[in-house]
């Protein structure tokens, strides 16, 4: 029996990986899998940049809308749940176009994610308290003094990742190095990860008019309405955080906005970082569309 194949697209935020995926879905009549990990939100739609009904061209699309914004979720459920549905997809189709920008997700569905404990959310609410009070230099020292491994390869500069490491280690008495073992997976079937990029002052233009989208298709309304929410840790993010502060009156609008587009350039560098220590990625500059298919197909017409 043949193996199921799975075109992966990733690169930065506005890049353009949703419009890709649609198209070479409806090239390759197959459905589409995000990877995104805010497009699960059913409440969060303009400021995670979801793709409209227009826009999806009558193409299906998996893992959308599958949680609300109280309940939690993590890389190793959608990491459960992509693998169960590409056995349910393998049934009718033989591939499928995947696309996002969550590096994470798309690395827990190609080499697996090591199980991790599910968080302890009186924990996480002291040290998220503690980091606000003291700022993240102090949890960062507590991890160096708990973890030293872990302080040396953990993204020190990123709150959720140095908050769910201390949760961890004070969660099961272990460090957090400890539990992660890193080893790849098994899979049944291969994958191929397609690259976009742009540059950079061209990337930062698309961020900018994405944003400005975003304001005109009602993104303050959104925020409006999950603003009763904006401590859950699913609109701890860019998009959404800026506009809370500004709801909150800590400054005006316009210093949202601005905030809005730096966070979200911060954001797409992050993305870059990650995926450029991917050796599997076939990079194209976004444009690309026939050298990308040519090489999809010649992937999908492999033995």
């Amino acid at each position: 029996m043949e193996r199921f194949k799975l075109v992966i697209i990733l690169g930065p935020t506005a890049i353009g990986k949703s419009e890709l995926a649609i198209r070479l879905a409806t090239h390759l009549q197959c459905d589409v899998i995000s990877a995104d990990s805010r497009q699960i939100y059913k409440e969060m739609n303009i400021g995670t940049a979801k793709p409209t009904r227009f826009e999806k061209q009558g193409i299906k699309h998996h893992m959308m809308d599958i949680k609300g914004i109280r309940e939690y979720y993590s890389a190793g459920r959608y990491e459960q749940d992509v693998i169960g549905l590409i056995d349910g997809l393998s049934g009718n189709q033989p591939h499928s176009v995947m696309a996002g920008g969550s590096g994470l997700y798309i690395q827990a569905v190609c080499k697996g994610i090591d199980e991790m404990p599910d968080p302890d959310f009186s924990i996480r609410d002291r040290l998220i308290s503690r980091m606000e009070e003291e700022g993240l230099e102090s949890l960062v020292n507590d991890l160096q003094s708990l973890d030293p491994e872990s302080w040396t390869e953990i993204d020190r500069q990123n709150p959720k990742r140095v908050i769910r490491a201390l949760e961890i280690i004070y969660q099961t008495s272990e460090k957090y190095s400890s539990i992660k073992k890193g080893q790849a997976k098994s899979r049944e079937f291969d994958y191929i990860k397609i690259g976009l990029e742009s540059e950079r002052e061209i990337l930062y233009e698309r961020i900018n008019q994405r944003a400005d989208r975003m304001l005109e298709q009602g993104l303050l309304q959104e925020v409006q309405e999950l603003f009763p929410y904006r401590n859950l840790t699913a609109l701890r993010t860019v998009g959404y955080q800026e506009f809370f502060g500004y709801m909150e009156g800590a400054y005006d609008l316009e210093e949202a906005i601005r905030l809005f587009k730096r966070n979200s350039r911060r954001y797409a560098k992050k993305q870059i970082a990650w995926f450029n220590r991917d050796p599997e990625v076939h990079w194209f500059f976004t444009g690309s569309f026939q050298n990308i298919l040519t090489l999809v197909e010649k992937f999908l017409n492999s033995q």
